[in-house]
């Protein structure tokens, strides 16, 4: 209970010296005054409370949540402990990167090309230069169908858009037409060998040195002396396209407009062809030969060359006298390139026995992959999900590896995940500055591959050199630089 003298001092206290008690009938009223001055205290305070459901965790499995303030002025170490976690980052990406699955052996001769089923993620089909065709459902990595009856080296596969039908060409001078096994046959048969029986075999005049199958019809165009358009139920052409006498070595359909047609041939020109006209549309000549092509499946008025001299060209179909950019790092032919669903990215094989995945829009590679016992890549070929890759090279061996080389492999729990992609971003934000950036680009190359490459970067700089004597030695505006994009593009023919 509150004593006389101290309500007396506390008034006192809060109204001054004019303020004077005069017995106890005051007291009453200064209880209240004494109440209110209270209440005009607490008033004045600020309490710190919190819920005790904020941070009470339900089940002893749960996060225990953490409460932090993003106020800037209370981190001034920010940007130096994310600097350091992009260091840390690139770093675990180096010791993580263990990109090769496994090997599918199988095939006794050289690999010399591959197609995907749309229809099937794990199923992809492999031919030889022995005439042998396979199946390998690449779960297992093990063959599920062969597709035996060429009698020389089949150098074309495509599987239809519905994803039933199979077509080889080779150099036997047949096209064969093979029907595909259903995904639950492939996933209850045994480990043995089966053997299936073509459903057409069409003979035509010449060999045959590739096949591309519509993204949206029936029909198929054949690469040989000439192009030529087939149906499934016609054992003959029903439209043939020629420009040159000169030996057509790859086609592909457009994946947008499912007329259109590019094709590359031995006279080192790259030609576009539309099946609602009667003659060839566009034809672009190159210092070098073409070796393959692969159109953007996300921007299809874009593709991409793989060339001889070890570069990789893209193009806008609607101007074909300049290429949009140019992809280095190979120091051999490059053999066969293919683009990731994406769109965003695809994978080259060449000559030097490196596989190599660049970025749509970057001038170099960003990875590399190679082995010790891995020959000359002829095909490759990215997995209908994006997330694998599949080489066949000349050792008879396919090989699997990962699109990314650091990423983990199983069910990755959602907590992994984002600290993955934390980390990923942390990384991209430092990537520019320069422990970082020698550390993601650090690549070690087999010796071969090394030596060419020290050798080209001295060849293409003593090139420069010489060119800027000459124009410094020549007449004011005689000599004009041309960049790289227009270097290799000898003339445009319409």
């Amino acid at each position: 209970m509150v004593q006389y003298g101290e309500l007396a001092e506390f008034k006192h206290h809060c109204f001054g010296e004019k303020f004077q008690l005069e017995g106890w009938t005051e007291l009453n009223s200064g209880y209240s005054e004494f109440e209110a001055a209270g209440e005009e205290i607490n008033m004045r305070l600020k309490v710190i409370s919190r819920s005790t459901d904020e941070f009470t965790r339900e089940r002893s499995q749960d996060l225990q949540r953490v409460f932090r303030n993003f106020d800037p002025s209370l981190r001034p170490q920010e940007k130096a402990v994310e600097y350091v976690r992009a260091l840390n980052a690139a770093k675990l990406e180096k010791i993580f990167a263990r990109p090769f699955v496994g090997a599918m052996d199988g095939h006794i001769d050289a690999v010399s090309c591959m197609a995907k089923n749309p229809n099937h993620l794990k199923g992809i089909f492999s031919g030889s230069m022995d005439g042998d065709v396979r199946l390998w459902d690449l779960a297992t990595r093990r063959t599920v169908r062969q597709f035996p009856g060429h009698q020389g080296a089949v150098r074309g596969l495509t599987v239809s858009t519905d994803g039933r039908i199979l077509v080889s060409c080779g150099t036997d001078c047949t096209v064969r037409l093979w029907k595909v096994p259903v995904a639950t046959l492939m996933e209850s048969d045994d480990g043995s060998d089966h053997s299936s029986q073509p459903l057409a075999v069409h003979v035509w005049k010449n060999a045959f040195w590739g096949v591309d199958h519509q993204w949206d019809g029936d029909l198929f165009a054949t690469a040989g002396t000439q192009v030529d358009i087939w149906n499934h139920n016609r054992s003959q052409p029903v439209h043939s396209f020629a420009w040159g006498n000169d030996t057509v070595t790859s086609v592909r359909f457009n994946p947008g407009e499912p007329n259109l047609l590019a094709t590359s041939a031995s006279d080192r020109s790259i030609s576009i062809y539309d099946l609602r006209l009667s003659t060839p549309a566009r034809k672009v000549i190159m210092r070098t030969k073409t070796n393959a092509i692969a159109w953007n499946p996300m921007e299809p008025m874009n593709f991409t060359a793989a060339n001889d001299d070890g570069k990789c060209y893209s193009y806008d179909v609607r101007k074909l006298n300049e290429a949009k950019c140019v992809h280095k790092d190979h120091v051999s032919s490059v053999m066969d390139i293919d683009y990731s669903p994406t769109g965003r990215e695809f994978v080259t094989g060449s000559y030097d026995r490196s596989v190599r995945i660049f970025q749509y829009n970057g001038g170099h590679s960003r990875e590399m992959y190679h082995t010790k016992r891995m020959q000359r890549v002829f095909c490759v070929k990215f997995s209908c999900d994006a997330s694998y890759i599949i080489s066949g090279s000349d050792d008879t061996n396919l090989r699997l590896w990962k699109a990314k080389a650091s990423e983990q492999l199983g069910v990755i729990l959602p907590r992994e995940r984002k600290k993955h992609e934390y980390l990923e971003a942390v990384k991209n934000r430092y990537k520019h500055l320069t422990e970082v950036k020698r550390i993601v680009r650090h690549r070690h190359l087999p010796k071969p591959i090394y030596k060419a490459t020290k050798q080209i970067r001295e060849m293409t700089e003593s090139e420069r050199r010489k060119k800027e004597r000459r124009k410094a030695h020549s007449a004011p505006g005689s000599i004009q630089n041309k960049p790289l994009r227009t270097q290799k593009v000898v003339t445009e023919v319409e």
